[in-house]
């Protein structure tokens, strides 16, 4: 005899329920096991890492960033939503509607917001890089500072030359040659660290990075795709340091002090004159940084003794870049940034980005002190 088959019906109110319950439920989940190293890390090695570095793998074979397609395509999709659920309610004249559309559009931003956490936060929460790879960033002295600081100036002077430039100096080097060339960086410094040792993947210009320009930012890292994104309407001089930041990242270095010091590692270390003079001037801006708030006299003595016309172009064209795009909007994507990083506690904010100095002094000034 043959029986009927049962049709499996799913209430949609379920449907709906779950998808506005289950995102608050992953971020409560997450807020309560952050604070547990073991967890975080078998999740972040043995799940999320593998899984963002397989995605990596796959969205490069796109020649543009799916992450600047599917995140304008978001965006938009969210305005269409949010005027198509104000038409309906100008229309029927009811506001049930209208809510449930809103409800659908919340629940569409709570299933970001856990994807952010289970994808990338996780990240803030495992031994950062400089405890797996037994580096130290202890506060260091002033002289240590301008050791240091001097040793960089004096590599890019040297380097500054030797990469391509216009007929008025500019550094002109191909920027697609640079992407071409990013996955051989991390090939050096991965003997030493064997952390960062992944299968690596280029990164990807972004089309809108005049915007990312006016936000401050020369770069993101999107977990959803595992895409290293640049802004390559920054100074040029800067991009190929900024692609090994950004690459830093798809090697879970979640910590932004960090990962300018390992992109300025990799860039310095590898056998690229384009990436090395790149990395050296990045380093230089940071140190620069941190010794001319202690003391002016002495960066201006160094940089009086070591900087080269070449070198003098580059450093002038990115502080006049990054003065005229000085605006009320940059300064509040900093603040909502810093916010973001402190959320995540990592303390010193924004600020994290300045305090990758001390891994630069202790790392090269102990190269220097043992050649």
């Amino acid at each position: 005899m043959e029986t009927k088959k049962k049709d499996i019906f799913i209430n949609p109110m379920w449907l709906r329920l779950g998808s506005v319950t289950l995102p608050p439920a992953l971020v409560i989940l997450f807020q309560a096991l952050k604070g547990n190293q073991g967890v975080m890390s078998g999740w972040v090695w043995f799940v999320m890492a593998p899984l963002e570095q397989a995605l990596g793998r796959l969205w490069s074979l796109l020649p543009f960033s799916a992450a600047e397609v599917l995140a304008a395509l978001f965006l938009l999709g969210c305005a269409v939503w949010l005027v198509r659920a104000v038409v309906l309610v100008c229309r029927q004249k009811a506001p049930l509607p209208f809510l449930s559309r809103l409800l659908a559009l919340a629940s569409a931003w709570l299933w970001i917001w856990a994807g952010l956490c289970w994808l990338w936060n996780a990240a803030y929460y495992v031994p950062t890089f400089a405890q797996r790879e037994g580096l130290e960033a202890a506060p260091c002295s002033v002289e240590e500072l301008a050791l240091v600081t001097e040793y960089f100036a004096r590599q890019a002077a040297i380097l500054s030359p030797q990469v391509p430039r216009d007929g008025d100096g500019h550094f002109a080097e191909k920027l697609s040659d640079c992407f071409d060339r990013g996955p051989e960086i991390y090939r050096n410094i991965a003997r030493e660290f064997p952390s960062l040792d992944i299968n690596s993947v280029k990164a990807k210009p972004l089309l809108c990075s005049k915007l990312q320009s006016a936000l401050g930012f020369t770069g993101i890292y999107f977990p959803f795709t595992g895409e290293a994104n640049v802004n390559v309407d920054a100074p040029a001089c800067l991009v190929p340091a900024t692609i090994a930041h950004e690459m830093s990242h798809q090697r879970m270095v979640a910590s932004e002090l960090e990962a300018n010091f390992v992109g300025i590692a990799a860039c310095v270390s590898c056998d690229d004159v384009t990436f090395q003079y790149s990395g050296y001037l990045m380093g230089l801006i940071n140190l620069c940084n941190a010794l001319y708030s202690v003391a002016p006299d002495m960066w201006y003595d160094i940089a009086g003794r070591t900087f080269t016309p070449e070198l003098s172009r580059d450093w002038e064209d990115n502080s006049a870049y990054w003065h005229a795009l000085e605006s009320p909007l940059e300064d509040a994507a900093e603040e909502i940034y810093d916010s973001f990083l402190k959320s995540n506690d990592q303390a010193l904010g924004i600020r994290s980005y300045g305090a990758c100095v001390d891994l630069l002094v202790n790392y090269f000034g102990t190269q220097q002190r043992n050649p």
